[in-house]
């Protein structure tokens, strides 16, 4: 089979920063090729200098030819006609790469006319067309919408029927399941290879998610701080890896781990560190027993004791309500992670809300240590706020730019009524420590760290307080593997020496698996489904809950193998 697409040599940088250091790629008509690796490995800026996109002052030397045309020799005019046309993009983020003031049927009018003579009815019944292919419902409406009016899901729908508009022969897909359900993730890829298919198009799909490149790629490339470490076909690769690096990554990810539970196994880590001559390495820990006996939960005085609960959202100017959480009753008791899960939009993060009190409840009880939180005053409330906090899904948004972390985590105790100053400065210093943070850190600010360690941060701000209960909102699903495992290594820790309890939200349902010791399954406002962490897993009940654990992409490889 031809090569559509040849890398040779290929090397970004930026001033003295090297994002790719000289690496070769090639891509077959008709293949998937998966390019795999952590944040800041180089995947990135590869798939944009093959789309002549890397921002100034950025430079790209090396070769790259499509179809025997070096891209990177081509006029800026000559380029802006290949992209779109010959080869085009799917980007991580819907929502910043949509224009918001046009809508999506306009944006997609654009891209036609712009490489095909038509004129503008015929370009917008095309737009239709694209839509109803990417089946995007009622697209004769939803060509009228804005991308705010659509869910993420559909937003990035509308992204792949602009990237394959003019039926590109090669198509780049850079994250294109970030931070989606699983279920919607599944559709996603399911439509980019019928797509695939119909269309006759490549493929070079850029994910740090190996389930997915398990389920979808022919062959892989892995990408460590800039250089290709490895290149094998998929299966060839998950079964034998050869470069140690490629072992911790599939050791690290639980989309293709078997039966892993934090009771019985710390998960591996990769701990990068600086190697000679700028080179990059690592240190990877392997996966490791816990020789701890079986904890046991006294369910009989639970700590936090939800009962019957609902939330209403009354719509603008009166006009109804929508029922978000509808008669929901589960306990948690001291020490316990209760897992609860579900596709966006099914109650999950309004019924954390309403633990916290930050959305009203319009029925039922939150009671926490026997005191009922729903009907208290603010005032009476306040004291019992520092027994339940919360860690975010994004560690670069839940933390404010513009103040040090020390200052972060000193507002959080003054608020709360610690007027000592040494006592917060001492807390502050021992929490990051806790976290596997220096205190030099406290003098820092949030940009001046890592996702992983931003992260930190927001659990370190969270337990400042010393609360019984943890509410982790996806604390995991912005971060890759590697860190995830780093993350979910912490928590399991935190919880143990501190005695804590965690209400742990989330759409994926390995971590899930391996992080609770009961899950909660959430469907239109209710649960549908309850179990410990083995039966939920090997004899789901609920329709709804099969669908999602069907969904889990990458269940035909066992991390394991090597």
């Amino acid at each position: 089979m031809a090569n559509l697409l040849e890398v040779r040599d290929l090397r970004v940088s930026f001033g003295a920063h090297r994002a790719v250091r000289g690496i070769d790629l090639d891509i077959a008509e008709g293949e998937t090729l998966a390019l795999v690796g952590e944040s800041g490995c180089g995947k990135s800026a590869t798939a944009l200098s093959l789309m002549r996109l890397v921002p100034e002052p950025g430079r790209v030397t090396g070769s790259v030819r499509f179809d025997g045309r070096d891209v990177l020799a081509l006029s800026p005019r000559e380029m802006r006609d290949v992209r779109g046309r010959d080869i085009s993009m799917i980007f991580q983020e819907p929502m910043t790469s949509l224009n918001p003031v046009l809508t999506v049927g306009a944006q997609i009018v654009e891209t036609l006319r712009r490489h095909e003579a038509l004129s503008k009815p015929a370009a917008m019944k095309r737009a239709v067309e694209l839509l109803d292919l990417v089946r995007i419902p009622e697209p004769h409406r939803r060509v009228f919408d804005y991308p705010h009016e659509l869910s993420g899901g559909q937003r990035q729908r509308v992204m792949i029927a602009m990237a394959v508009a003019c039926r590109p022969r090669l198509l780049i897909a850079d994250e294109p399941t970030t931070a989606l359900d699983v279920t919607i993730q599944a559709r996603i890829l399911e439509l980019l290879a019928e797509l695939r298919r119909d269309l006759s198009m490549s493929l070079l799909l850029i994910t740090h998610d190996l389930g997915v490149v398990a389920e979808h790629a022919d062959r892989v490339a892995v990408m460590l701080a800039g250089e290709k470490v490895e290149e094998a076909p998929v299966r060839q690769l998950f079964e034998r890896p050869r470069h140690a690096y490629t072992r911790g990554l599939l050791g690290a990810s639980l989309n293709v781990a078997t039966e892993l539970h934090y009771r019985d196994w710390k998960l591996p880590e990769i701990r990068h560190v600086q190697g000679a001559d700028d080179k990059p390495a690592f240190n990877v820990t392997p996966l490791a027993p816990v020789s701890a006996p079986e904890t046991r939960f006294d369910n009989d005085a639970p700590l936090l004791s939800v009962q019957h609960l609902t939330v209403d959202y009354v719509h603008r100017h009166g006009r109804g309500a929508l029922r978000a959480v509808d008669d929901v009753s589960f306990d948690i008791a001291r020490g316990e992670t209760v897992g609860l899960v579900g596709e966006s939009g099914c109650g999950k993060s309004t019924l954390s809300k309403a633990i916290l009190r930050l959305v009203p409840a319009s029925g039922g009880a939150i009671r926490l240590r026997g005191v009922d939180l729903a009907p208290l005053s603010e005032r009476a409330l306040r004291p019992l706020r520092a027994q339940v906090q919360m860690v975010f899904q994004d560690p670069y948004a839940s933390l404010n730019p513009r103040r040090r972390v020390g200052d972060i985590l000193d507002t959080v105790m003054i608020v709360n009524g610690i007027a000592d100053a040494r006592e917060r400065r001492r807390r502050a210093s021992a929490m990051l420590d806790r976290v596997g943070l220096p205190s030099a850190a406290l003098d820092r600010y949030p940009h001046e760290f890592s996702g992983g360690q931003r992260q930190r941060i927001g659990i370190a701000r969270a337990l400042v307080l010393e609360p019984a209960l943890l509410i982790c909102d996806e604390p995991v699903s912005a971060l890759d593997v590697s860190i995830q495992a780093q993350i979910l290594n912490l928590l399991v820790e935190l919880k143990r020496d501190l005695g804590l309890a965690y209400l742990f939200i989330s759409h994926d349902l390995s971590v899930v698996r391996y992080i609770a010791d009961r899950v909660h399954v959430m469907h239109g406002g209710r649960i549908v489904e309850s179990g410990d962490h083995r039966e939920i897993w090997r004899a789901p009940k609920h329709a709804y809950t099969r669908t999602l654990l069907e969904a889990i992409p990458g269940k035909r490889f066992d991390a394991q193998a090597a």
